[in-house]
C-alpha cells in the first residue's frame, strides 16, 4: 500500500519506521531535518509532491488543534479515494469534518507515547480504533497493531473522548500539580523521584498536545470530581480525623484493585 505519513514527531516517526518495511511510505515534515534518518522511506521537500505519489492511506501525525485545519488544506492532493487517517488524543471535531470529505477514513489512538511507552515491547499497550470508521481501514490498524502485540480496543468517537479524559487528563493535571508546587529536595525520596520521572517525560511532551488533551469537554468533569476530593481530603487532614483518613484509604484500595 502506498501510506503517506504527515508529521515525522515521535508518534509520526514511530509509524514511520513500523510501516515502511511491507509498505510504501511517503513523508512530509516541516521541519526537514527531522526526516534525514529515514530509510526505506521516500522524503518529499514540499507537501504539494504528495499529489505526484498518489497515495491510498494518508495518516496525518501533525499535532492536535491542527488536524482538521490540515486535512482539508490537503484534501485537494489527495486522490478521490485515498482513505484519511488520524491518531489524535482527542478527536474533538473530527467526527464532523469525516462525514463531509466524502473519504474513506480510520480513526484510532495509539494509548501509549514513545516517551514511556516501550516500542521495543508494546505487549502491554492498548490501542483505541474508533468503530465508525470504514472497515478495511480498521482491518488494516487491527492487522498492525495486532503483529505488534498491542492490545485492541472500539470506541465511538465521543466514548473516545469521554475514556481520553478519565485515562490522560486526570493524570496529567496531577502531574502538572505536581510540578506546579516542586520545592526541589536534597535528599529526594523513592516516591518523589518516581514523581520527577513521571513530570520530566510528561514535560517533555509538545505543549499543543498536552493543551488539547486537557482542553477536551470531558477534561472539566474530571478536574471537578479532583477538586471534590481534595476538598474531602483537607478536611480529613484538617480534623486530624484517624477514622475517617482510614475510610478515605480503604476507598482508594478498593479502586485500584485488579478487577476480575
Amino acid at each position: 500500500m502506498r501510506i503517506f505519513i504527515l508529521g515525522t514527531g515521535r508518534m509520526g516517526a514511530w509509524l514511520t519506521e513500523e510501516l515502511c518495511w511491507e509498505h510504501e511510505v511517503c513523508v512530509h515534515d516541516a521541519e526537514l531535518e527531522r526526516m534525514k534518518y529515514f530509510i526505506k522511506v521516500r522524503r518529499i521537500l514540499d507537501v504539494a509532491e504528495v499529489e505526484d505519489f498518489a497515495p491510498e492511506l494518508f495518516i496525518n501525525c501533525i499535532p492536535l488543534g491542527t488536524t482538521v485545519e490540515v486535512f482539508e488544506r490537503l484534501l485537494p492532493l489527495l486522490p478521490a479515494n485515498c482513505m484519511l487517517s488520524d491518531i489524535a488524543s482527542v478527536k474533538t471535531g473530527l467526527a464532523d469534518f469525516y462525514r463531509r470529505s466524502g473519504h474513506p477514513f480510520v480513526s484510532t489512538h495509539p494509548m501509549f507515547g514513545p516517551t514511556f511507552g516501550n516500542i521495543r515491547d508494546l505487549s502491554d499497550e492498548s490501542a483505541v480504533i474508533i468503530s465508525e470508521s470504514d472497515e478495511a481501514g480498521k482491518e488494516f490498524f487491527r492487522s498492525f497493531y495486532s503483529r505488534l502485540g498491542i492490545k485492541i480496543f472500539e470506541s465511538d468517537f465521543e466514548g473516545h473522548d469521554a475514556t481520553v479524559a478519565y485515562s490522560l487528563a486526570t493524570p496529567f493535571a496531577s502531574t502538572m500539580v505536581f510540578a506546579a508546587c516542586m520545592k526541589h529536595q536534597a535528599a529526594p525520596g523513592t516516591n518523589f523521584k518516581r514523581h520527577m520521572i513521571i513530570a520530566k517525560g510528561l514535560l517533555s511532551e509538545d505543549d499543543r498536545l498536552l493543551a488539547e488533551v486537557m482542553f477536551n469537554p470531558y477534561t472539566i468533569r474530571q478536574l471537578e470530581l479532583i477538586n471534590s476530593k481534595l476538598s474531602y481530603l483537607t478536611h480529613i487532614i484538617a480534623q486530624r480525623d484517624f477514622e475517617e483518613m482510614k475510610k478515605f484509604l480503604d476507598s482508594l484500595r478498593e479502586n485500584i484493585k485488579e478487577k476480575p
